[in-house]
């Protein structure tokens, strides 16, 4: 997956939340975007998904222009191929770890348990693909937002603070399989974080700010 951004600017009213960003992610390649709270990295990362629009300049994925697209069309692209891990889980309390894991293949209408269980494995969950999302701990439900963001084999993968809640332990476990996972695959990722150890990991590191991005 090819990511490009092109002068992106993005303000809410007349308080710039970011500007000038310009951004290309090579396939396979790990980026970790850092800065201080409340400079927009979140938001960057939304509108890298075409889950927020912006105000100038442009996004694309494999040269796809997806400012252009309408919400269905933005929709479909994400569900083929990006991947979305974010801070708070988001995992379905009604449905067990697997049918969890399993969502973006049926919103896809795919059905493989034996993918499902494999990466169960990959993630350090075997044999807990029937317990509920209450049953886990904070670091076993980053695994399966983590799993569940990368079973449809993504070309992209987009993780927001994804250790931002985790002890340092757990928090190493998490970058473990979310590295390994994507480097397996030959996804991109990007990463937005405060940690600088998690960060470190990355195969380039750009800080964000009001004004930018930097190496």
């Amino acid at each position: 997956m090819n990511l490009r951004l092109r002068q992106l600017g993005k303000h809410y009213g007349d308080v710039p939340v970011f500007t000038n960003v310009s951004l290309d992610v090579a396939p396979g390649e790990f980026v970790a975007i850092v800065g201080e709270s409340g400079v927009g990295k979140s938001t960057l990362l939304n509108c890298m998904a075409g889950l927020d629009n912006w105000d100038s300049g442009a996004v694309e994925l494999d040269g796809v222009d997806i400012g252009a697209l309408s919400e269905d069309q933005r929709a479909l692209l994400r569900r083929e191929k990006v991947g979305f891990v974010f801070q708070a889980f988001h995992v379905l309390p009604h449905l067990d770890v697997a049918q969890n894991i399993a969502l973006p293949l049926l919103l896809l209408g795919q059905h493989d348990d034996a993918r499902v269980l494999a990466m169960l494995a990959a993630v350090g969950l075997d044999g807990l693909g029937t317990r509920l999302p209450q049953q886990l701990s904070g670091g076993q439900l980053q695994r399966v937002a983590i799993a569940r963001a990368l079973i449809h084999r993504p070309t992209l993968l987009l993780a927001d603070e994804p250790t931002g809640n985790l002890d340092p332990t757990t928090a190493a476990k998490v970058m473990d399989a979310l590295v390994a996972q994507t480097r397996e695959h030959g996804a991109s990722l990007v990463l937005v974080t405060h940690s600088e150890t998690a960060a470190a990991r990355a195969d380039r590191v750009l800080h964000l700010s009001s004004e930018g991005i930097r190496a």
